[in-house]
């Protein structure tokens, strides 16, 4: 019977070999109930947002952006890992090394532009919070906007075949690249995560200081914030939800991202994780492809007023 490490090196899943057929077939379910969940979840938003002009902002631009790059990690490698999930370890499709790096890259372009959306819709919000509405103005043109959106894609890009060797993520068997890349993913994650916090935590300090501020703020991109709508609360108790939004945010980004950093980088300087603690980190990190679109969204009355004007009413006595 193969050991830990040739398992972890092979499977699609990232998995432990185990005895039994449960922990592979579960995990496939939970692969399957994510991309449904996640392409449903982003498909919406995008149409949302393409739908309504009122959605259509610079903000949005850059949600709508992280939607596609999700939509590639749910709709396109989230299926194929819970069909291998269920073949057999010695199937020959787990060992095709063509398959193992388009999946691999399918896996790298999503997560990299779906993080670096994330960072670009953060940045957004700060300098329409905290800076002038000129400065806003001039940064966030139409061409400076598209032109962040494309570069977030030819960042994603460059790294792509580096992927496949991640695959062998703390594995004995792994070489000095595979130990290499882990750490340049564990330092971009880490870094872009520093970036983020500095943002997120720069518009909770300019809230609770200066709630004056932000109220004469005369921009609609103000509904995208995870600000209470209507009706407003008083200005102490919209401070606290404000906060408590932002924060809650940043702690389930959080905890999708930061496992699989600190398991990358424990594997590189100490010695390899145990190989369900990886499975586990990057189950995290992949699960937020489905979070996101709930994530900038769930605050919004705007989404809500045009999610309910698409989907479709129960009809009742009560209608009638």
């Amino acid at each position: 019977m193969p050991n830990a490490s040739s398992w972890s090196a092979s499977s699609p899943l990232l998995l432990l070999w185990e005895d039994s057929s449960g922990t592979r077939i579960f995990l496939s379910l939970l692969y399957a109930v994510l991309a449904i969940s996640g392409t449903l979840s982003n498909v919406m938003v995008i149409y949302l947002v393409f739908s309504f002009k009122k959605l259509q902002t610079t903000s949005n631009a850059f949600i709508v952006n992280g939607c596609a790059a999700d939509l590639s990690v749910c709709a396109l490698w989230m299926p194929q890992e819970a069909v291998l999930g269920l073949l057999p370890p010695n199937s020959s499709s787990l060992r095709s090394a063509e398959y193992r790096l388009l999946r691999g890259g399918l896996l790298g372009l999503g997560l990299t532009v779906s993080l670096a959306s994330h960072l670009l819709v953060a940045f957004n919000r700060y300098v329409l919070i905290t800076k002038l509405p000129s400065v806003y103005q001039a940064l966030y043109q139409r061409k400076h906007t598209g032109c962040m959106i494309g570069l977030s894609w030819a960042l994603a890009l460059l790294p792509v075949p580096l992927l496949p060797g991640l695959w062998t993520l703390g594995s004995a068997q792994s070489d000095g690249s595979s130990r290499y890349t882990a750490l340049l993913l564990a330092l971009a994650v880490l870094g872009q995560t520093a970036l983020l916090l500095h943002c997120y935590l720069g518009i909770v300090r300019r809230v609770r200081g200066s709630a004056k501020r932000v109220s004469v703020l005369n921009f609609h991109l103000l509904h995208q914030l995870p600000f209470p709508a209507a009706p407003p609360p008083p200005r102490r108790a919209q401070r606290r939800l404000s906060s408590v939004s932002v924060l809650l945010l940043c702690c389930v980004f959080l905890l999708g991202t930061q496992p699989l950093v600190w398991v990358s980088l424990l594997g590189f300087f100490l010695r390899p994780a145990p190989p369900a603690l990886q499975a586990a980190s990057w189950l995290l990190l992949c699960s937020l492809s489905a979070l996101n679109p709930l994530l900038y969204t769930w605050r919004s009355e705007e989404f809500r007023r045009a999610a309910r004007s698409v989907l479709p009413r129960a009809e009742g006595p009560a209608a009638a």
